[in-house]
């Protein structure tokens, strides 16, 4: 996002602004707009959903993943147990964390119902990703 020149904002209504400077302030990016001046046109901004077109993507090496890649796919462990499906991405700032919601079973009471895992998405955990089969394969137990 530090490299895209031009973002896309949803508030007042969608519109495309070009970035004039950006940097990494903290945990957080903070960003020159241009046509955007003083407070108060900042101040517009806040809660919009920033976008970015996916074709302004910088593209990845072999083992490196967008987020949004990953979201929807059915994650297994080595032996072959469905531990669900990755609802979303977080990160702990060393690194980044699956949440896998359980996939549901209409059989399953309610005491039944299987828990949501995180997952450290780390060589250590994350054996393989299969984008073309929407599969993560994990070495996680069902019982962790």
């Amino acid at each position: 996002m530090l490299s895209v020149k031009t973002w896309w904002f949803d508030k007042p209504s969608l519109r495309d602004l070009d970035v004039k400077q950006v940097k990494l302030h903290g945990g957080d990016v903070v960003a020159q707009l241009l046509g955007v001046v003083g407070r108060d046109a900042a101040e517009a901004l806040k809660g919009a959903a920033v976008q970015v077109p996916r074709s302004h993507f910088p593209t990845l090496s072999a083992d490196e993943f967008y987020w949004s890649d990953l979201i929807g796919l059915t994650v297994q462990n080595l032996q072959g147990e469905c531990l669900g499906q990755v609802a979303d991405m977080m990160s702990n700032g060393p690194q980044s964390i699956l949440r896998i919601a359980p996939v549901a079973d209409p059989a399953a009471d309610a005491a039944e119902k299987a828990p949501e895992r995180l997952i450290p998405f780390v060589a250590q955990f994350v054996i393989k990703v299969d984008k073309a089969a929407a599969m993560i394969t994990v070495d996680w137990g069902l019982d962790y």
